[in-house]
């Protein structure tokens, strides 16, 4: 039987906890569940040590963004022998099949991370972000579909994919550790993707970005772009603070303008953290997880 580890990265998110870790009770596939505590003060802790004693509270005292939280359960499922990772959101949560046929599908295929439909919380539409990213490839015929991005709401990892790419770059604390780590699982040779017949749900469709997050999004897109393996670094460095001058013109917005000194100035970080992306098992001793972010 295949050895599952979920790891749940929780930040003052009581109000889905019993969604979400109920969820993983029932799933039909056995899991081990280690959820990293980024530091939460409504009570999750607690709540976790009283009503799911099964799993493992890891309290890290602050929050070190979804990245290096998620490098805590990675260490953790390597060194106990773990087939595969389950990334599950705080905000999220996982039917009784889910899991089991994800499993089923890696079998003799090059697929490294694979996700389920990720639904909205009525399970009557996908997830917005999801059909953004996902929409057009899961229109197309075929139990698994190639994807070029998939949010890491609901990621099933192999454990070979994992030994290979590392951990999430500390170049990233909110926002594009995820792009960044499908760019290197493809560098590394792994294919991306969604399992048609697979559902969960991610619960944010009355959730909407405020205009500065949006902004930030915009700078770490640039971040994303340079820290990108199977880009050409060179031309990135020179074009990447153009991009950000041209979205500062176009979005009016001096935030995104001031931001070109800033990413300048963490070149030398940058390109040191996309570096070591090219070895296997990145990022994954603890000392990566005290680096400072670029974002």
């Amino acid at each position: 039987m295949n050895k599952v580890l979920v790891i749940v990265v929780t930040y003052n998110g009581m109000k889905w906890v019993d969604r979400c870790f109920g969820s993983l009770r029932a799933s039909e596939v056995p899991v081990d569940v280690i959820a990293v505590d980024n530091g939460s003060t409504d009570g999750t802790q607690q709540h976790l040590r009283d009503e799911y004693p099964e799993v493992k509270l890891v309290e890290t005292g602050k929050n070190l963004g979804f990245g290096r939280a998620n490098n805590i359960g990675f260490r953790h499922a390597l060194q106990n022998g773990y087939d595969f990772v389950y990334l599950l959101n705080e905000d999220a949560w996982v039917m009784p099949d889910t899991l089991g046929k994800l499993i089923d599908s890696f079998p003799n295929s090059r697929y490294g991370i694979l996700s389920p439909m990720q639904m909205s919380a009525s399970m009557e539409e996908m997830d917005p972000r999801f059909k953004k990213h996902c929409g057009d490839a899961v229109a197309k015929e075929g139990g698994i579909v190639d994807v070029r991005f998939v949010m890491a709401a609901h990621w099933m990892i192999s454990a070979e994919c994992l030994r290979a790419v590392g951990g999430f770059s500390p170049t990233f604390k909110h926002y594009g550790e995820d792009e960044n780590y499908i760019h290197r699982a493809r560098f590394h040779g792994f294919k991306v993707g969604v399992v048609k017949d697979s559902f969960a749900v991610h619960d944010r469709a009355r959730r909407k970005d405020s205009r500065l997050t949006s902004l930030k999004l915009k700078r770490v897109s640039c971040l994303v772009r340079l820290s990108d393996p199977n880009n050409d670094l060179p031309t990135e460095a020179i074009y990447q603070p153009v991009r950000l001058i041209a979205m500062g013109i176009k979005n009016l917005s001096m935030f995104l303008l001031g931001s070109v000194p800033h990413l300048i100035s963490k070149y030398p970080d940058i390109f040191l953290n996309r570096r070591i992306s090219f070895s296997d098992g990145a990022f994954l001793d603890a000392a990566s997880d005290q680096q400072e972010d670029c974002s």
